[in-house]
Order: C-alpha cells, then structure tokens, then sequence
C-alpha cells in the first residue's frame, strides 16, 4: 500500500519534492546514527530517551526537508506544462537535484567534523565561521588535506543518488496537472517551513539533562538556522529580571570590597575608588592569554603526558590559581573577561558588538597610568573584531600584518590562524624592548594561536611531531614557546620590574554529559613575577573576571573601578563566584550551587560536581537566585545604555 501511495506521489508534478523530503529524513537518520555511535560512551540512555532521540529527531528532520525542498517546490510550480515535459527537461531536473543532494552529503559529512571538534550541533560558532571564510577555508584545508578527493567521492555518490533516483524523478514529466492546481499545492507545501517558522523551536529537544541526548535529538540545518536568526539575545526579553534599581542596588552591595567607596548615590552608577593600604608598585605587565589551554592539560592536574613542563616548572615559583575557570567557551569571552571584567551576558561577547568603543578596561587603567598599551595577537586582527574592539579602547593593536617573517628561517612555520607562537613572542619582545627604551612602563595583551587546528609548528622543537597533527603536539609547543619567551625576556632589563600573566582564554574541550559542566571551565592562571610575587597556591574558586582588580591589587593601583570582578584577597570566604556561559545559557556558581538561566526566562538550581562536571537538580534558592539576576541584569544594562564607559 506504501509502495503504491509513493508511486502515485512520484508520477506527480511535485513527485520530486516528495523524494527529496524522503531523501533528506534518510540522511539526517544515518547522520544521527553515526554521531549517536560516535558519543554512545556519554550517553546513558533509557528506553525513553532513545525514543526522544528518533521521535523529535525525525520531526525536526521533517521540518529541514521542507525548507530544504523550497527550491523545488518552486521550480515545479513555475516552470510551464511545455517545457517541463520536454525529454530535455530531465537533465535540468537531475541537476537541480543532484545539486541539493550533493549539498545534503557535504553536509552530513561537515556534521562529523564539527561534531568531532565541539561535541554539539551546529551553533552560533558555524554561524561565526560564515563571517570568516579565508580564515575557516584555510583552517579545513590545513586540517583535512584528504578535501578535495573528499568532495569528489560526495559528489560521485551525489550522481549515483540521483541515477538510482532517475526513474522516480522523471515520472513527475508524466503530470499534466494546470497553473491553478500547482499554485494551490505549491503554497499548501510551502505553508510547512512558513508554518515551523513562527511555531516551532529548537527547544524541542530539551527533554533530557544529558547533552548529547539534546543534540542527538536535534538536526544541525534547524539548528545552525535557529543560531543565524537569534545570534543576538537581549536579556530582559528572554532572561529572568527584576526592577533595574532592585538589580543594581542588589548588584552594589555584592560587588564592593574593603578599600572601596561608591563616588555617587546614583543607584546605576558602580563607579568606586579602590584605595590600596600601601604604595603602588610601579611595574610592567605582561598578559599571555593561550589558545584553548584546559587545565587538564597540566601534570599539576594529574596529566601524565608531559606536555606542558614550562608551566609546571613554574607553578612553584609564582602565585598558581589552582581553582581558576574561563568564563566562556570562545577566545573572544576570554579577551572580553580578562580586559573589561564583565559578566558574559548571553549572545555575542562585548568584542563583537556594536557600540564597544571607550569601554572601561584593563587597559584604560594602564593607559591612565601613562603606561605603553598593546595588544599583541599573532592572527589576523580582523578576526573576531579583535582589532577594532582592542583598537577602540585605549590599546595600540599588534597583529600578524605587523610581523615580519624571517628571510632565513628555513622552519618558518604559519597557519591560516597566524604565525607560530615563537614568533609573535618574538614580535612582544621587541614590542617591549621598545617601551623600555622610550622610558615607559608597558601592558602587554598577548593573544597565541598555534593550539588550533591544525595543530601544526615548526619541527625539531619539541619531541612530538608536527606532522602527526595533535593537540597535544600543539600544547607542548605552545608551552615550549612560552619557556623561550621567557628566557629571552630575563636577559633584558626591564625583567626583574615586570609581571608575567599565563592564562587560558578557554578550555580546549566544552560540551559535557551536562549543560554546563564545570570542570570543562576548568584553566590554568599564574603569575610570575620572581623578585616581585611570592610563591603561593591560590586555591579559591576565581574566574577571569576576577584577575583585572586581583592584579592591580598586587600592584597596588589607585584607580576608579567598575569591574565586576574582585580582588581575590579581599574575598570573605564563601563569598567566592563564578560566571559561566555558553551562547544561550548563563549560570552563576557559588558554594558548589548552580544558577541557570536560560531563554525564555527560564531558572533552575544544581548542586555542581567541580571534579567530574556533573550536576543535580536542587530546589531554588531566592537569595542566590537574586545574586546570579542581579548580576546578569546590570552587566546587561550598563552595556546597552553605554554605561561602561572609561
């Protein structure tokens, strides 16, 4: 009877949309298949779970084949009765289709690779990547050079898809059905997408607390779609709130600490003079924020492949934070977090707003100080907004344009994401021998690239090899580099009067069996600073919020404060916090309890495993629930209203 009833749909004029929805359900089922194998040692599945999985996959599935049918749909309802059942006519109608069966197969197979890299469906990330075509191309290139037979092997299965359709395909010319009669269908067929468009969400699939079960259950198409059309969140239209003055009034009494006095009674201005108890320490700075550096990584953490032994050769010698998280899963809420100390409120980092210009930072408080002020990233500025945000707020911007490549180097080694590590730091030493010889104090940003894909580095430099193309390869090496940089720098003069910053911009590893798990937040920080710093384990929970006002407090700044971050010696204990994010989700974890929030104004509780990342959901607790709304709110706010301005 199936048999029969398909038949009859194929000998139709819009037999070929019914085929291709039919199509697109078969390759988005395997594609399920092959990434449910792939994460099967996550998952933990019930029977009710694998019936979620398949149950809201194939609806999801269904609704991205009638979006991906949309350029059939019209061509059969456009293209007139005389031309369409020409004998001709067919290789028009096996092309247009091959093509969307190609696309749907190169999809399928770029579902794999971004699956292998961040664990999730597409998101907002594929959304950025769009942005930065030379960069993203060039990364796919370096990283999977078995391409360009890839898309020949897709393309040729594309082709044999369509020959073993072709019967079906063109029994759709055998159809005289009129104009009026196809305008009718045509719209029934297209009132599907129009219909999902205002009525269907991707949160569908958010019937389980496991991830990957929420993954699994979604389609990377809906979702990458989903991620274009909301890839800006404001948050009192889809987050928790309260009365701004409650917020702001909740959010002054949280952030204020001992040497610190309120310059206004207006209930949205944070401003705060911080006055230290001794005098300032008139010193350098230098900030190494490294790629995707997790904390796993360290032998400190019970990692036993060696491949950071700079850093753990420096841990006893400098102030090591041993609790210390990212407050994002991208480089630009590292930089955002590290440089203006803001919460990450939802949807895109601060770095790539609009209307960032002049923004109360790091870097304007070294810049008041008459400090030399840079940031120094071994990529492409361009980047990210990178440039245009570190540009348009007090720092004179370094980048890959400005980094000569050495004329007899014969292991000279870039990527499409920038030079290797050794050379941007040899660019930052430069940088610095500059302002010293000027007679300036100097803040130094440095941004590294070489832990990326494709994880390759000029040979001969550590034990690994780069051809082997491994992460962990990438981490030695950019530890190794890490150990040159500083070796040079105790050879000059300005070394014994400088602060050295080591810290993650990331974790290189984010989705969990969890929405958030913590311990995949988990980075490295120390500061090293040998006749400056003592030696100390900093064991309290901090993130990177918190190391802009903990720095200049070692230093002994006077400044006027709107960080939102603290001064981790002046904390109470039990008042220690930490913000996390993903694109949509925000949580607040204080004394092992989780706050998130989440669209649409959604807020649960878990108590938070920091070992293992996992969670359990507790009853919520209004007064920290109060603390996370309040924080979130007035980040939020001052941002929009052009609040956090130097």
């Amino acid at each position: 009877m199936i048999r029969r009833l398909l038949q009859k749909l194929y000998t139709h004029r819009f037999g070929p949309v019914a085929l291709l929805v039919v199509l697109v359900c078969i390759i988005s089922f395997i594609t399920r298949i092959v990434l449910l194998i792939r994460s099967a040692p996550e998952l933990d599945l019930n029977p009710l779970q694998w019936v979620g999985i398949f149950l809201v996959g194939f609806f999801y599935d269904l609704v991205v084949a009638f979006y991906a049918a949309i350029p059939l749909i019209l061509y059969c309802w456009f293209v007139p009765r005389f031309i369409y059942t020409q004998r001709w006519h067919r290789i028009l109608l096996y092309g247009l289709f091959g093509v969307i069966t190609f696309l749907l197969l190169f999809n399928a197979v770029a579902e794999w690779f971004f699956w292998d890299e961040f664990n999730v469906r597409y998101n907002f990330i594929a959304v950025d990547y769009l942005v930065y075509t030379t960069e993203v191309i060039g990364n796919i290139q370096e990283s999977y050079p078995f391409l360009p037979y890839l898309l020949i092997v897709l393309i040729i299965a594309a082709i044999l898809v369509v020959r073993y359709l072709r019967h079906n395909i063109k029994k759709s010319q055998q159809s005289g059905i009129r104009f009026i009669k196809r305008t009718w269908i045509a719209l029934l067929l297209l009132a599907v997408p129009v219909l999902s468009w205002f009525f269907v969400s991707n949160g569908l699939k958010n019937f389980s607390k496991n991830n990957y079960v929420k993954e699994l259950s979604g389609n990377g198409l809906y979702e990458f779609g989903a991620a274009f059309w909301n890839n800006e969140l404001d948050y009192n239209h889809f987050y928790v709130t309260e009365n701004d003055e409650a917020a702001f009034k909740e959010l002054k009494q949280l952030i204020l600490q001992p040497g610190e006095k309120y310059t206004s009674n207006d209930i949205y201005n944070i401003v705060r003079t911080v006055t230290p108890d001794s005098a300032e320490k008139k010193m350098n700075v230098v900030l190494i924020s490294v790629e995707s550096l997790s904390g796993s990584f360290l032998k400190y953490f019970g990692n036993d492949q060696n491949i950071t032994p700079v850093l753990d050769s420096l841990i006893p010698h400098g102030l090591f934070f041993s609790n210390f998280y990212a407050n994002g899963t991208r480089t630009v809420r590292g930089l955002e977090a590290l440089s203006a100390a803001l919460p990450p409120t939802p949807g895109q980092s601060t770095v790539r707003r609009p209307n960032n210009e002049d923004m109360f930072t790091l870097g304007s408080v070294f810049k008041n100080k008459g400090y030399d002020v840079k940031f120094i990233y071994g990529g492409n500025s361009f980047f990210d907004n990178m440039g245009y945000f570190f540009g348009h707020n007090n720092y004179e911007v370094i980048d890959q344009d400005n980094i000569p490549k050495p004329s007899k180097d014969s292991l000279y080694h870039e990527t499409v994401w920038g030079v290797a590590d050794e050379y941007l730091f040899t660019k930052a030493i430069g940088e610095m021998d500059k302002s010293y010889a000027a007679g300036k104090l100097f803040f130094h940003h440095v941004m590294t690239v070489s832990n990326h894909r494709p994880y390759t580095y000029p040979k001969g430099r550590i034990d690994i090899d780069p051809e082997k193309q491994v992460r962990e390869g990438a981490v030695k090496y950019s530890d190794y580099c890490i150990g040159k940089f500083l070796k040079e720098a105790k050879q000059r003069p300005w070394f014994n009067n400088t602060i050295f910053v080591i810290v993650a911009d990331h974790c290189a590893k984010v989705a969990g069996k969890t929405e958030i798990p913590v311990n995949n937040y988990h980075i490295p920080c120390l500061i090293y600073a040998p006749s400056i710093i003592q030696p100390k384990i900093e064991s309290r929970l901090t993130s990177q919020i918190d190391l802009a006002p903990t720095l200049l407090g070692l230093m002994n700044v006077p400044y006027e404060s709107k960080f939102f971050g603290f001064d981790i010696n002046k904390v109470k204990p039990g008042d220690e916090r930490i913000f996390l994010s993903t694109y949509q989700l925000i949580a607040y974890v204080k004394n092992n309890k989780m706050v998130l929030m989440s669209p649409v104004k959604k807020v649960e509780m878990y108590s938070v495993s920091f070992i293992d990342g996992s969670s359990k959901k507790i009853p919520l607790e209004d007064s920290l629930v109060k603390e996370a709304v309040a924080y979130y709110q007035t980040a939020s706010y001052l941002f929009k209203h052009k609040l956090y301005k130097k």
